[in-house]
């Protein structure tokens, strides 16, 4: 079985580089070789800025693919009829276990990245940025990124600026989840539909969009949207990043302009020359055949004309020796356990999805088909997030794309191939197992004040539980920087004033930078 895909993959480029340029000159873009590399950017005024957006027809690239310019109009038009300033924030949330190209942009280029929210937080008016990362590799360079540029969450600040560690996980990377997660809440969908664009962060107009999205403004603004509209289709210029793995003999983040031939990126990472099939966007994305791939180039539009989709830019082959329903099935039980557990279609309809999935795998003949078909069109449009949605999308696909495999399972009891499991999963205690960065405090609780209100442990469960008497027991002391905010806010809401958070021996001395950590951050890179 294929192995996790590691934070930061081999990375390729078709054609000349933009997004990836410097990448063959050292691991990380710090500040100095970021400018070095791609000059300084002069600030934009909030029209040209969207107009720029509209005349490079840039689209979100975390999956939705909505026109950036569009929504930079929308945040711009609420913070002037609500008299509030707004928020910008980049999701960097990356939580499926297929998609790597923003963690590679966060680890690599983090300061292209910057320099997009920052363009963007100038042209609106904001004096607040936010930058969601889920991994351990992704906080690190962020937090250094933050720092290189002598940017902080300081108060009088005229731009404060932060990072936010949401969970690895599916959910926790859409909108609402991120937006809560920013407002101290858990990183889950809130339960009901609200654009960021009227009420974010804070309550303010929130301009959200995903890593590559900024990264791509900033191409855009420092080589005018001719130069930018030389690379690529002419309905959709510039590059796009891929993540390409599944049965491939390398997997990569490849950079690769719009319009060239889908197959020549597969042959790139030594996928097999005939596919079974190819997922295409990712688990919440379409399956496509041999024939499609061959017809389809690296576009949204011509991936839509084959069934595909370019989504959240996951590529994944699958070859002849393995039974793509198996293949499918480990996906859909990851896609089960992703779930919010806020509503039924996700609580109870993608897991009963899964489980029909097994039952017409194991013999459960037409009766079982015809129970999944029915489980899968219940869920479409009824859940609180886009998660059944897109696992819902991914079961039609697998059923309409494997229809002979499918028959010989239904038909015949099997197809006679074993799962081989070439499509990326997280290794069983992946979340138990994540790596965080020490802020240098502890929590203590004064067990003379301490009467077990308990309000500790809902708000903190990562450090501090219940014990059978009641009363709280702190679990791992040492505070990650992703928990500061919470902790932070269980000490003040403890109602006896039982709590308080203190600097570890090791961290007392001062920093040089007067920054918590940003001389540790730095120091570890390396590896990356």
């Amino acid at each position: 079985m294929n192995a996790p895909l590691p934070d930061v993959p081999e990375v390729r480029v078709v054609g000349l580089p933009q997004l990836t340029q410097g990448f063959d000159l050292v691991e990380r873009l710090d500040l100095a070789m970021h400018l070095k590399v791609h000059g300084p950017l002069e600030p934009v005024t909030g029209e040209r800025l969207a107009q720029l957006a509209e005349d490079i027809s840039l689209r979100g690239r975390g999956g939705a693919g909505f026109p950036f310019g569009q929504k930079l109009r929308a945040v711009a038009k609420s913070s002037i009829r609500r008299g509030v300033r707004p928020v910008v924030v980049v999701n960097g949330s990356e939580g499926e276990p297929a998609c790597r190209k923003d963690t590679v942009l966060l680890n690599r280029a983090p300061h292209l990245i910057l320099d997009g929210a920052l363009l963007a937080a100038e042209a609106l008016g904001a004096r607040t940025l936010v930058i969601a990362v889920t991994r351990n590799s992704t906080e690190v360079s962020m937090r250094a990124a933050l720092a290189e540029r002598g940017l902080s969450d300081r108060r009088g600040q005229q731009l404060r600026a932060r990072v936010v560690r949401t969970p690895e996980r599916m959910v926790s990377g859409e909108a609402s989840s991120v937006i809560r997660a920013v407002n101290g809440g858990p990183a889950l969908p809130p339960g009901r539909r609200e654009r960021a664009s009227d009420t974010g962060v804070g309550g303010a107009p929130t301009l959200l969009s995903n890593a590559e999205t900024f990264a791509q403004l900033a191409i855009g603004a420092r080589i005018g949207a001719r130069r930018y509209g030389h690379t690529g289709l002419d309905t959709e210029p510039g590059t796009v990043m891929l993540t390409i793995s599944g049965a491939v003999a390398r997997p990569m983040v490849v950079e690769v302009p719009t319009g060239v031939p889908l197959r020549y990126v597969l042959q790139l990472a030594g996928a097999p020359p005939m596919p079974q099939g190819v997922l295409t966007g990712g688990y919440h994305g379409n399956w496509i055949d041999a024939a499609a791939v061959h017809e389809a180039n690296v576009s949204r539009e011509s991936l839509a004309a084959v069934g595909g989709a370019l989504g959240a830019g996951a590529i994944l082959p699958i070859g002849p020796e393995t039974c793509p329903l198996g293949e499918a099935l480990r996906v859909a039980n990851w896609l089960a356990a992703e779930t919010a557990g806020q509503c039924g279609p996700c609580r109870l309809g993608l897991p009963a999805a899964a489980g029909g999935l097994s039952d017409v795998m194991n013999g459960g003949g037409p009766a079982a088909l015809e129970a999944l078909r029915e489980v899968t069109q219940a869920v479409k449009g009824r859940g609180a997030c886009k998660h059944p949605d897109g696992s819902a999308r991914f079961f039609a696909s697998t059923l309409s794309a494997f229809t002979d495999d499918l028959a010989a399972h239904v038909l015949d009891g099997g197809c006679g191939r074993e799962t081989t499991g070439v499509l990326p999963l997280p290794l069983p205690g992946y979340e138990e197992a994540v790596e965080s960065i020490s802020s240098g405090e502890k929590v203590f609780i004064d067990w003379t004040l301490c009467q077990g209100h308990g309000i500790c442990a809902e708000i903190i469960p990562e450090l501090i539980r219940l014990n059978p008497d009641g009363f709280p027991s702190v679990a791992d002391a040492v505070v990650p920087m992703h928990l500061q905010g919470r902790t932070q806010r269980a000490v003040r809401r403890c109602p006896q004033l039982a709590m308080r958070i203190e600097q570890t021996a090791a961290d007392r001395a001062p920093k040089p930078s007067g920054r918590p950590g940003t001389a540790r951050l730095s120091g570890r890179r390396s590896g990356t």
